[in-house]
């Protein structure tokens, strides 16, 4: 990786760009090095003076996109942060939902990960996903609980594995047809996703409010 770090950086940008539309389209195994080579404009062999095997250039590509994700949210949080907590979850699931439409390479490649056969290393990167998200959800819940809106007894980690749970279903429903089951999340405009994001966001306040 020292050898990529070091190459010009729209070099890079090239190289991510066209890994990450190969592993988003075709999953891990439907990935051919070849294609990406062909779409950068560089040797098969390149691409292995930079990354020792697919595997280590996929774990690349899904580090990249996790940064992108992180670097998205911390925004989120910075002009949230004057919000109350329910309205900052809100405000983040809106904003996943625009992350989608402005990403969509990115929320296909969050799919395979879940959902396709990978390399071993999927395990981790599903575990990167997961962690990161509690501890954004867990930092918001504490932060609320500082500040007297959430009850001092609220068990947090417990409430971030709920939230954590609720949020990513949403997302799911709304980038994907076959997890939305007929509930009219999927693609649905930016009024509908206000709505629902109102309505569960509603029945959250009600569970946490009364823990």
């Amino acid at each position: 990786l020292s050898t990529f770090n070091q190459i010009d950086k729209r070099k890079q940008k090239r190289i991510i760009s066209a890994a990450l539309t190969e592993f988003a389209n075709n999953g891990y195994h439907g990935t051919s090095i070849n294609n990406i080579a062909k779409k950068v404009g560089i040797s098969k062999a390149s691409i292995f003076t930079y990354f020792s095997d697919k595997e280590s250039l996929f774990l690349y590509v899904f580090q990249h996109c996790l940064e992108m994700v992180k670097d998205y949210l911390t925004q989120v949080m910075e002009e949230t942060k004057e919000d109350d907590f329910f309205t900052q979850i809100e405000k983040s699931l809106l904003a996943g939902v625009k992350f989608i439409k402005q990403n969509p390479r990115v929320f296909r490649l969050y799919l395979r990960i879940h959902f396709d056969q990978g390399p071993k290393s999927r395990r981790t990167a599903i575990k990167s996903i997961r962690r990161y998200s509690v501890k954004y959800l867990t930092g918001l819940m504490e932060n609320a609980k500082n500040r007297g809106e959430l009850s001092k007894k609220l068990d947090v980690s417990k409430a971030a594995f709920v939230l954590d749970s609720v949020l990513e279903r949403f997302l799911q429903a709304y980038g994907v047809e076959y997890l939305d089951a007929g509930l009219g999340i999927f693609k649905a405009d930016e009024n509908q996703v206000g709505s629902w994001a109102k309505a569960v966001v509603k029945m959250l306040r009600q569970g946490m409010e009364g823990a």
